[in-house]
């Protein structure tokens, strides 16, 4: 009799290990890597706001090719080191799916760790080359494009509409900030443009008087900008307080509100590269309601491209019937995706074909206008 109650009850523990794994299977977690600490965590939020947003949505239609999704936030504060712990934590807690990191210097080692544990990244944000660039990853994305997309877009600008004297480029001595002013630099030099100054600030300084004088000394009539907005609005502020006319211009680092809280007034007038605003196109009517609902921000650069993401990431597990990262990102390297930030379709680096960056003048209430 103890025998027989024995069996019955190892058969019963075995079939509720049968179920919970079945249980556990049918939930995929993906984690949220980014800034939710620190001078930029604005931009986290951005990344928050539409990964939370796509996956409310695709579990209520149904989940991922019958997967529920669940996100899980891991905060790197944009520093490489707290990157690579927060990559680890990942690995060890078996998430196989990252949408992140953010900043490219945090991005550049997270990617290297997943890339050689097998779990799918797809950054929305980092743009620096390097992450992918002649390495052929089979777990590394982006729903962004990079900085040797973006810098020409910048510089062609300048060179086209603008036809400056002189100009100052200035960078923030970090990879995102530094490889973009060498974009930028590297087809004004192409065009003849005189690059007058070439210079990197230190992030995080309250006083940037040193390099406003030498942009004051050589006569810059244009000054661009590699970096985030907490150095731009100083900048702003603080080179009008000392009578410079210069415009400034930045990457999409320096896109937000925020800058203009820093700047004032001086921010009227920045000259910004952004992704073109999704959020305008009708076809994403319902999707900005979606967030209005939920009482998140949709106006930024980051929060589509985060939502797209993880779009992509579903149709793949929907399209291999599987939540194997190895099968999801082999489909994605191998197929076009719809999204709210137009068609997606990657090259062998996991980057994304094609890429639309707008210029964009920044005003003092914060707004911004498409520049044509």
């Amino acid at each position: 009799m103890q025998s027989s109650i024995r069996i019955h009850s190892i058969a019963a523990a075995s079939v509720l290990a049968i179920f919970g794994l079945s249980a556990q299977a049918q939930t995929v977690q993906i984690a949220i890597a980014g800034p939710m600490s620190g001078s930029v965590a604005q931009y986290g939020d951005m990344v928050k706001a539409g990964v939370l947003t796509a996956i409310e949505q695709i579990n209520a239609a149904g989940g991922a090719g019958g997967h529920k999704l669940e996100a899980v936030m891991m905060d790197d504060a944009c520093e490489p080191k707290q990157a690579v712990a927060v990559a680890n934590k990942i690995v060890s807690q078996r998430i196989k799916y990252v949408i992140g990191h953010l900043c490219s210097g945090s991005t550049i080692p997270a990617s290297d760790i997943y890339e050689n544990e097998g779990i799918v990244m797809v950054t929305p944000s980092a743009t620096v080359p390097q992450i992918t660039e002649g390495k052929k990853r089979k777990f590394i994305f982006r729903t962004t494009g990079r900085d040797d997309q973006q810098g020409p877009v910048a510089a062609r600008h300048i060179i086209a509409k603008v036809q400056p004297r002189k100009v100052a480029v200035l960078h923030d001595k970090q990879s995102y900030g530094q490889g973009l002013a060498t974009s930028v630099k590297k087809v004004l030099d192409e065009a003849k443009v005189p690059v007058v100054l070439f210079e990197g600030v230190n992030a995080g300084d309250s006083d940037y008087s040193a390099v406003i004088t030498k942009i004051k000394a050589q006569g810059a009539d244009f000054v661009y900008f590699g970096g985030y907005h907490p150095e731009m609005g100083l900048l702003l502020r603080q080179a009008r307080e000392q009578g410079v006319k210069a415009t400034f211009m930045g990457p999409e680092g320096v896109g937000t509100k925020d800058v203009t809280a820093i700047a004032g007034p001086a921010s009227e007038g920045m000259l910004v590269t952004l992704p073109a605003d999704f959020s305008e196109d009708p076809a994403n009517a319902a999707l900005v309601k979606a967030f209005a609902d939920k009482k998140r921000d949709i106006n930024g650069p980051f929060q589509l491209p985060a939502y797209a993401a993880v779009k992509i990431i579903a149709d793949a597990m929907a399209g291999t019937k599987s939540a194997d990262p190895a099968k999801v990102a082999a489909y994605m390297h191998q197929n076009a995706f719809q999204t709210p930030i137009g068609k997606v379709e990657y090259d062998a680096q996991g980057d994304l074909k094609s890429f639309k960056f707008v210029v964009f003048t920044w005003h003092k209430d914060a707004t911004k206008t498409a520049v044509h």
